[in-house]
């Protein structure tokens, strides 16, 4: 698609080869991503999706477990407090064992859930309530969200699992267990 001289373009970074850099740690940033999945910088939101999406476009989860903003030669550590992005759309394709779970994240990426990109649900040892993630891409996460979790709820059948039989969906021919139950 060729641009229009005048008009910014509205297409997104695509995510940044940040696996292959190794810069040292420059230190923390003030940044921090909230539960809900939105960014802050400095104390205030960051509200242009754009400039979301390009962080976003930078950022890995490392062996350590911290979050970093990575360029060939920096890395910045920011604060997530649960993942770093919210999965708020469910699209199904086909049914059964055959079809298709697709999330759309708040920063519009989209997943096809399979075994590339699996879903798990960790329960709260206290509450028991459940919080169900989707792996976006390496090692980065999108919490799904509550309304969503409900959608896929609505879709969930009993089936064997590791020699026990649990509530969970299929999706690209991979069953994932949704009630916590785990051999």
């Amino acid at each position: 698609m060729d641009s229009i001289p005048g008009v910014a373009s509205t297409r997104r970074p695509a995510p940044a080869p940040v696996d292959q850099w190794d810069p040292p740690v420059s230190g923390e940033m003030d940044m921090q991503i909230v539960r809900d999945g939105t960014w802050y910088h400095e104390g205030d939101p960051i509200k242009r999706k754009a400039l979301v999406q390009l962080f976003a476009s930078i950022l890995r989860r490392d062996a350590d477990e911290r979050y970093y903003l990575v360029t060939p030669v920096e890395r910045w550590a920011i604060q997530v407090d649960d993942a770093p992005f919210v999965a708020t759309q469910l699209k199904v394709e086909g049914e059964g064992e055959s079809q298709k779970l697709i999330f759309t994240t708040n920063l519009e990426d989209t997943v096809a859930v399979g075994a590339e990109h699996p879903i798990r649900v960790e329960l709260d040892p206290a509450t028991q309530e459940p919080s169900p993630y989707v792996l976006v891409r390496a090692n980065l996460e999108a919490l799904i969200g509550r309304n969503v979790f409900y959608q896929m709820v609505e879709l969930a059948v009993e089936d064997e699992y590791l020699g026990n039989v649990c509530l969970g969906v299929w999706s690209d021919g991979v069953f994932f267990p949704i009630d916590g139950n785990r051999a």
